[in-house]
């Protein structure tokens, strides 16, 4: 629009005085035509200039957002497909999920001590099997079963062949406690997996006082007896309430 009225100014101020100084007038009709247009143009500027206005001043309403409720953690139940899942995945991670932390420590102290106790283990029969092979080859070169022997005590040909039986025992008995160090490992992971399907599975079993199982001594009455040291008789009465 402004692009327009600059150029109607040039149109005026340029080419009507060459052609008014050619004729020496200019026709009025030719004027009043162009006083009308531009008074149209300046109201129609005048017009988008308040539309303008009119629309930033709308006022934009946001619709109000979904707020995402908050779980209520004291009903919530935890799924068991998914914590045995987590437990087999991260150990411990059933036990994470059920919110029973207490019993992170066991585990993970059932973990570390069967790791602890496997190394320990393979270090010793390492040491005890490289002694029995170093006593078995009768080299003089190779001892190293002298750092088992006790203070002042030293193998020859009397003691020998006891000696090679111990380092045999003791290289077969760490040999058996390493491999019960990883078996039991094993029973630690599957016992925090069993445990962490079945404590989901009981999250949502009814330990109401509704359910209850009460067993008490009763008095239980003979009628037909006729003797009346047999009338009555003590027993047990169990009441189950669900």
């Amino acid at each position: 629009m402004r692009r327009l009225m600059a150029l109607l100014h040039l149109f005026l101020f340029t080419f009507l005085p060459l052609s008014a100084s050619a004729q020496n007038e200019v026709p009025d009709s030719i004027v009043q035509a162009i006083d009308s247009m531009y008074e149209a143009m300046t109201v129609d500027t005048v017009a988008i200039n308040d539309s303008i206005e009119k629309m930033k001043s709308v006022v934009v309403v946001d619709m109000p957002k979904e707020t995402k409720a908050e779980r209520d953690w004291s009903t919530w139940r935890p799924n068991p497909q998914r914590a045995l899942w987590l437990a087999l995945v991260i150990p411990g991670g059933g036990q994470i999920y059920n919110r029973k932390y207490w019993k992170l420590p066991i585990v993970y102290g059932g973990f570390v001590g069967c790791i602890y106790a496997m190394m320990w283990n393979n270090m010793m029969y390492r040491d005890y099997s490289q002694a029995y092979l170093d006593i078995m080859d009768n080299d003089p070169t190779t001892a190293s079963y002298n750092k088992f022997l006790h203070l002042g005590k030293q193998i020859n040909d009397q003691n020998a062949e006891r000696y090679k039986q111990v380092f045999k025992s003791r290289k077969d008995k760490y040999r058996r406690w390493r491999d019960l160090s990883f078996f039991c490992l094993i029973g630690v992971y599957a016992v925090s997996v069993i445990d962490a399907y079945v404590d989901a599975e009981l999250s949502a079993f009814d330990i109401s006082k509704d359910l209850s199982l009460k067993v008490r001594p009763t008095v239980i009455g003979n009628n037909a007896s006729m003797n009346p040291l047999y009338a009555t008789s003590l027993g047990v009465n169990c009441s189950i309430n669900f």
